[in-house]
C-alpha cells in the first residue's frame, strides 16, 4: 500500500513539472490526431446517452482541461443543454494550467479513487489518457461507478498494450518507444517524464483486460474501436 502510493506521489509530481509544456509536447507529439479521437468519443457518448439535457460531466485526470472544452462544444454542436463540466486532477500544476485556459469550469484536486461527488450524481465520466496513470486502478473503476447514474456512461481513451502488434503496430512501438521521448524530452526538458509514456504503456493493460475490469466493476460494454495503427483506443461503457 505504502509503495502504491509512493509510486501514485511520483506519477503526479511529474505531471506538475512538465505542466507549463505539456499542451505544446502534446499537439507535436500527436500531430493533433488527438482531436479527432477526443471528438469521436464526445459524439459517441452523446448518441449512446441519447439525453437532450445533461446535468454533470466529469472528466478524470482532466489535465490542462482540453477534454473538457471538447464535451462543452460537441454538445453546442449537437444541441445538447449540459449544466456542469467537473475536472479532477491530483497534479495542482496541470490544474493550474486548465483554470487559465478555461476559468468557466469547476475543478477539484483529486485522485481517481477518491472524487469528491455524491453518489450517482454524474452523467457522464471521462478519462482521457490517464487512466493507465492511476495506480489503483480496480478502486478507481469502482470510484467511477459510484458517482455515475444508473445507465451513465464511462469513456476512457488510452494508449493500451499490444500483445501481438501486426507491422503497423510495430512501426507504432518504434515511434512511441524511440521518438515520441526525445521530442517530448526537448520541448519539456524533463526525459524522464517523457521516457515514462511508453513504460507505462508496456506495463499497462491490453484492450481485453480493460474490459474484463469495467465489467467487474459494473459496467456494460458498449463500444470499442482503436484508432491510428491501433495507437488510441476508445471504450465506451454504461453503468448497469
Amino acid at each position: 500500500m505504502i509503495q502504491e502510493q509512493e509510486k501514485q506521489e511520483k506519477i503526479v509530481s511529474m505531471f506538475d513539472n512538465i505542466a507549463p509544456t505539456y499542451d505544446t509536447a502534446n499537439r507535436v507529439m500527436s500531430m493533433g490526431v488527438d482531436k479527432s479521437w477526443r471528438r469521436k468519443a464526445c459524439d459517441l457518448s452523446y448518441d449512446f446517452y441519447n439525453h437532450k439535457s445533461i446535468e454533470k460531466i466529469v472528466d478524470v485526470a482532466c489535465g490542462t482541461g482540453d477534454m473538457m472544452d471538447f464535451w462543452k462544444k460537441r454538445a453546442q454542436k449537437a444541441q445538447i443543454q449540459v449544466d456542469e463540466i467537473i475536472g479532477i486532477d491530483p497534479s495542482v500544476g496541470m490544474v493550474d494550467v486548465a483554470r487559465k485556459k478555461y476559468p468557466a469550469f469547476n475543478y477539484h484536486i483529486s485522485k481517481a479513487t477518491e472524487i469528491p461527488l455524491d453518489d450517482a450524481s454524474s452523467d457522464i465520466l471521462s478519462i482521457t489518457y490517464g487512466i493507465r496513470n492511476v495506480v489503483e486502478r480496480k478502486e478507481a473503476l469502482e470510484e467511477f461507478n459510484r458517482v455515475l447514474k444508473k445507465d451513465g456512461l464511462v469513456v476512457i481513451l488510452e494508449f493500451m498494450k499490444n500483445e501481438n502488434p501486426s507491422l503497423l503496430g510495430k512501426i507504432r512501438d518504434f515511434y512511441m518507444n524511440k521518438i515520441l521521448p526525445k521530442v517530448g524530452g526537448i520541448i519539456s526538458n524533463n526525459l524522464e517524464a517523457y521516457e515514462y509514456l511508453p513504460n507505462s504503456i508496456e506495463d499497462f493493460s491490453t484492450v481485453a483486460n480493460m474490459q474484463d475490469e469495467l465489467e467487474a466493476a459494473g459496467f456494460e460494454i458498449l463500444y470499442t474501436k482503436s484508432f491510428s495503427m491501433d495507437i488510441s483506443t476508445l471504450l465506451i461503457a454504461r453503468k448497469i
